[in-house]
């Protein structure tokens, strides 16, 4: 009788322990979370790779296979057919270049620079901290754009450039191709290792240095040997961040190689996309996504391999800053000159090419508002179409891309914060380590792939039992709202967990104690410590979306049309001044969210920003 009675006190004790497992809200979210990030993530991967190995109807009669069937006809017709070379290969190696020479240049440039700006007494540091940061205000495609207008050639562009309008020859190589290219992406990305390699020299004690000296180490030696092997996580992490940005970018290689023929991998899978060869194009992507999972793994092991090193104890920490000495004028003007050509020239040249009639002419006669409120009257001009102040087109453009960063905004900001919390309160746990893992992936997935995969995924209406649960959502507002707020994930979670470290436990279990439940908890305390947060994950995505183009450009419509889209229209459509005018307004539009972020006190804005 009392072996009963245990066995079904214990069997209660379980069942109490399940019920209370299962009813827990926590759990409830966690479980919702893996739910949603696997049907967002996992099943668009898995489908775009289930596509590749699936015959076409297009392609059945041509292959002799039925249409559905498994094949390995879209993979030998990439891998190993008379056209891999043109349409994977040399890609494919016009890709790694790109990916290679942007990381050394840009890593040098920014590493170079944070010494600079930490360790050394350079002058007008103030200056400098803000004009650092403005690369990641300009789109890299604007760059691009700007760089045409200064080298582009009368026989390859169709009008002069400005060297060329003064009479200087520019050779065709530095006005188009991989030189123009890598230039363009390395003043892009050098502020990822400028932010990272300065965050990471910022918390070393330049005591360690200094003990160097006392030892009779000079300079150099003490660079080689303390410094770098101290700053080194930093700056492969900057390595992988460049190189995985760079290899998948689309905007400037369009710009800058489509009419030189030089094409990337994600050129080429635009192309195959447009050109409805969605098997290839995604088999294309795959790859993408294998290459930066490669450079990923690589960057894990050399710093889990590396020795580690303590640089922040007990103790009080100092900085004693390096005097350039008969240097200093020497480098303070090499830093202006690198700021002012890098940086402010390519902004000045949008604005003044903006109010060219006629591109390559600099007399006074040739400058004109009519770009921007121009009447429509003139029918060479813009085919027609009225200065984008006075175009409805534009306003369309204006209004989506607002709202789209809005709602994107709030939702991605939301979400992240969420995640954020699952992977800060699940730390060392299967589950958070789950989730952390999951919301990983999209980084890996260059932006243009991501876009055809939702395109691909959601152009059909999703049904179960032949009730249709999601309606097809291409040519929607709401299939650019999730793939954006997909694709942000990373970035969005990463802060959200950031922000939740910093929320110590003992607040939550001393509220629990006093009978609080999880929503009054994370309502009442949660939240509101993390609204700080909350408005820098806001205008993090606010500003990423802003400029976004790679990741939208195939999901695209007349009715959904975005800045970015209409900039890169007007360009295609010969018509480089309304771009340069499209993208002065993006621009100023984020240089005021910028400012709003700082008058909110938001210094981890700058750290974030991208694409």
């Amino acid at each position: 009788m009392q072996q009963h009675e245990e066995s079904y006190s214990k069997t209660k004790r379980l069942r109490n322990q399940i019920i209370s497992v299962i009813t827990n809200p926590y759990n409830i979210i966690v479980l919702i979370s893996i739910i949603l990030l696997v049907y967002l993530i996992v099943v668009p991967l898995i489908d775009m790779i289930k596509t590749t190995f699936t015959m076409a109807q297009r392609d059945s009669m041509r292959a002799g296979i039925e249409t559905g069937s498994f094949t390995l006809y879209y993979w030998k017709r990439l891998l190993a057919s008379g056209l891999s070379f043109n349409m994977l290969y040399q890609p494919l190696l016009n890709s790694l270049m790109i990916g290679f020479f942007v990381s050394f240049f840009a890593i040098a440039v920014g590493s170079i620079l944070a010494w600079l700006m930490v360790r050394t007494d350079l002058p007008f540091k103030s200056f400098f901290s803000l004009a650092v940061i403005i690369p990641y205000m300009i789109p890299s495609w604007a760059k691009a754009q700007a760089w045409l207008t200064v080298f582009k050639t009368e026989r390859i562009g169709g009008a002069k450039g400005f060297l060329a309008g003064l009479g200087i020859s520019t050779p065709e190589w530095l006005a188009y191709g991989p030189v123009a290219i890598i230039i363009v992406l390395s003043l892009h990305y050098y502020a990822y290792a400028y932010l990272l390699v300065s965050s990471a020299l910022n918390s070393i004690n330049s005591e360690l240095e200094e003990m160097g000296e006392i030892q009779g180490a000079n300079k150099s030696v003490i660079l080689r040997k303390i410094t770098i092997p101290l700053v080194l996580p930093a700056m492969l992490s900057a390595v992988i961040l460049t190189f995985s940005k760079a290899i998948g970018t689309f905007g400037v290689v369009n710009y800058l190689g489509t009419k030189v023929n030089f094409v990337t991998l994600s050129t080429q899978l635009y192309s195959n996309d447009k050109s409805q060869n969605t098997e290839t194009a995604f088999a294309m992507a795959i790859l993408m996504i294998l290459i930066a999972s490669l450079s990923v793994f690589i960057n894990q092991k050399l710093i889990g391999s590396r020795k580690s090193y303590a640089t922040i104890g007990g103790k009080g920490g100092r900085s004693t800053l390096l005097e350039l000495g008969t240097f200093k004028p020497l480098i303070t003007t090499l830093v202006i000159v690198f700021f002012a050509i890098g940086i402010f020239l390519p902004i000045g040249i949008l604005i003044a090419d903006s109010f060219m009639l006629k591109e390559g002419t600099y007399a006074l006669s040739n400058f004109t508002t009519y770009y921007w409120i121009g009447d429509g009257s003139r029918k060479d001009i813009m085919e027609g179409v009225p200065g984008i102040l006075r175009n409805d087109q534009f306003f369309n453009a204006l209004l989506n891309s607002i709202k789209l960063t809005f709602v994107n905004g709030i939702f991605g900001t939301l979400f992240g914060q969420i995640i954020g919390y699952i992977c800060a309160k699940g730390r060392g746990k299967l589950h958070g380590k789950i989730v952390e893992q999951l919301v990983f992936i999209p980084y890996l997935i260059p932006s243009i792939a991501f876009g055809g995969i939702y395109l691909s995924m959601f152009s059909t209406p999703k049904q179960l039992f032949g009730v249709t649960l999601i309606p097809s959502l291409y040519g929607t507002f709401a299939l650019l709202t999730l793939v954006s707020v997909v694709k942000h994930l990373p970035m969005s979670s990463r802060a959200g967990t950031s922000n939740m470290l910093q929320i110590g436990g003992e607040l939550e279990e001393a509220a629990e104690i006093e009978g609080a439940g999880f929503f009054k908890r994370f309502i009442r305390i949660v939240f509101p410590l993390s609204k700080g947060g909350f408005v820098s994950g806001f205008m993090l995505i606010f500003v990423s979306i802003m400029k976004e183009l790679d990741l939208i450009i195939l999901l695209m419509t007349p009715k959904t049309t975005t800045l970015p889209y209409l900039a890169f229209t007007y360009q295609g459509n010969n018509s480089p001044q309304a771009s340069n005018c499209v993208a002065i307004v993006m621009f100023l539009i984020v240089f005021l969210v910028y400012a709003l972020a700082n008058i909110f006190g938001d210094a981890d804005l700058a750290k974030s920003m991208g694409g």
